[in-house]
């Protein structure tokens, strides 16, 4: 195995563990990666979404109290069933839709030409909504009704289409529907353990064929990579939205996209 795929696989894990949970899309940037360092097409096939379980079980950890206290507390605590009733309901779109699309999205929209376009339109529709932003209704995720579980989670679908961003794509959806900036955030994280690891757990068991001794170390590098950096920013990000808006968020990705295409453009 060359060395340089180790390092290529370390590279990898922090970019999904700094992208995935913040508004600027995990995939698009593995992507962009990918096709910057040159990691082969048939090994990232398998390695990015394994490393998904990485970043999600980062998040898993910091929030286990809660998870723990919602579990603990299903047989006697309404609150309890209707937080994770909500998760459930805003989780099926993207079930049925992922069931049904997936292989054709990955077929024919993981390009970087669609990843640099869908980063420049997403920023600007986050500018657009932080312009339009008005007072939130819902302040704690426990706090979120199932009708507007539900829209988040069709709001999650459109992640499907690399560049776009499930994070991106779920936040925003969820201020638009009432949520405060933090607990948009927390309902995207709570959203994203039965989202990634269903899709994680699909494509195992589609290309666990695939995986021999040398990728398995790659995809060790780079699970811990993505679980460590997702740890350190999950914290900074939720503190980050104490006090700050998203719209950075909105001009970094206009910015990286139209680089991108230029880039894409120059080649």
């Amino acid at each position: 195995m060359p060395d340089s795929y180790l390092l290529d696989a370390l590279v990898l894990g922090v970019v999904e563990g700094v992208t995935e949970f913040i508004p600027v899309s995990s995939t698009g940037h593995l992507i962009l990666a990918r096709d910057l360092i040159g990691y082969p097409a048939e090994r990232f096939e398998v390695l990015v979404f394994v490393i998904q379980l990485a970043a999600i079980l980062a998040v898993c950890l910091l929030y286990a109290q809660r998870l723990i206290r919602v579990l603990v507390g299903l047989p006697s605590r309404p609150e309890a069933r209707r937080f994770v009733l909500a998760v459930t309901v805003a989780f099926v779109p993207s079930v049925v839709l992922g069931l049904l699309l997936d292989d054709f999205m990955k077929a024919v929209l993981f390009s970087p030409w669609v990843v640099a376009v869908a980063l420049v339109v997403g920023g600007a529709i986050i500018l657009l909504i932080e312009r339009r932003l008005h007072e939130p209704r819902f302040h704690d995720t426990a706090e979120v009704p199932l009708g507007t579980a539900l829209a988040v989670g069709f709001c999650q679908t459109v992640s499907m289409i690399p560049g776009v961003s499930r994070a991106g794509a779920t936040i925003m959806g969820a201020v638009v529907m009432g949520l405060d900036r933090r607990a948009a955030a927390e309902f995207s994280f709570f959203l994203a353990i039965p989202t990634m690891m269903g899709a994680s757990a699909l494509d195992l068991f589609k290309h666990h064929d695939r995986i021999d001794a040398t990728l398995g170390v790659e995809i060790a590098v780079a699970s811990a990579a993505a679980f460590v950096t997702a740890l350190l920013v999950v914290k900074a990000f939720v503190t980050y939205l104490g006090r700050h808006t998203f719209a950075p968020f909105g001009w970094y990705r206009i910015l990286a996209g139209l680089a991108m295409l230029a880039l894409l453009a120059g080649r």
